[in-house]
């Protein structure tokens, strides 16, 4: 699908997100209103009110926040292909961007590397640039694309890739693995339960390890479109 693809060249990454606030009483009068008026057409396509449908918080960076990013790279070592993980998780948004935005600016500063998330172009990567300007933050160049001509914008996207055009098409990450046989990541958890994890449970572990498998599937995932072997399990590790 991509003629001379190097994979030492392309960051595979995930994000989690969750609300601001747990609960949707907690959110200040002013901020009550914006979330009504911001989600008025799914209120009522839905037949819910403002208080209901605020579960969704997590997916608008007016009203979520960053707790997970997780990375992956694929590299050779003693002649076999191998995955290594690396994430970035803590309860404080500001201090888990600054130290993403340094490990950006420190091992990808070059204009060589690669961005590669599944619906990465339409979430993940304007959720990050948005939350880095929320939070004060200074963007790194991988992620300022403001000004860039569409070729000079080094994202790629698993599920871009697989529209071939037809750009109202959506298909989940979980559909593909399953289309293309590939160990599902959804297997413990899903995203309409990270809310629940991240603020009653407190388990920031068990949200890296779904955050993590969603970057061995979007890189497995890569492989397949590429038509090259999955990478076994044995060759996965965490940095």
């Amino acid at each position: 699908m991509l003629k001379n693809i190097n994979y030492n060249k392309i960051l595979f990454f995930d994000i989690e997100t969750a609300p601001l606030t747990y609960d949707f009483k907690d959110l200040d009068e002013r901020g009550q209103g914006l979330w009504e008026r911001k989600t008025r057409f799914i209120q009522e396509r839905e037949g819910l009110n403002a208080e209901e449908v605020y579960e969704k918080a997590g997916i608008y960076a007016e009203f979520g926040k960053v707790i997970c990013i997780s990375m992956g790279f694929v590299l050779q070592k003693d002649g076999e292909t191998q995955i290594r993980l690396k994430s970035i998780a803590y309860e404080d948004e500001a201090t888990l961007l600054q130290e993403f935005i340094d490990l950006l600016n420190s091992y990808y500063a070059s204009p060589d590397f690669l961005f590669c998330a599944h619906n990465g172009k339409e979430f993940d990567i304007p959720f990050l640039c948005r939350r880095i300007l929320i939070n004060g933050k200074k963007m790194p160049n991988m992620l300022n694309i403001s000004g860039k001509k569409p070729w000079e914008i080094k994202h790629l996207d698993t599920m871009e890739l697989w529209k071939f055009g037809d750009f109202k098409n959506y298909t989940s990450l979980d559909l593909l693995t399953y289309v293309f046989n590939i160990s599902t990541p959804k297997d413990d958890m899903d995203g309409s339960q990270v809310a629940k994890v991240f603020y009653e449970d407190k388990d920031l572990d068990r949200i890296i390890q779904y955050c993590e498998k969603d970057v061995v599937a979007t890189i497995q995932l890569f492989r397949k479109y590429q038509g090259e072997s999955l990478i076994d399990e044995e060759f996965i590790q965490i940095a």
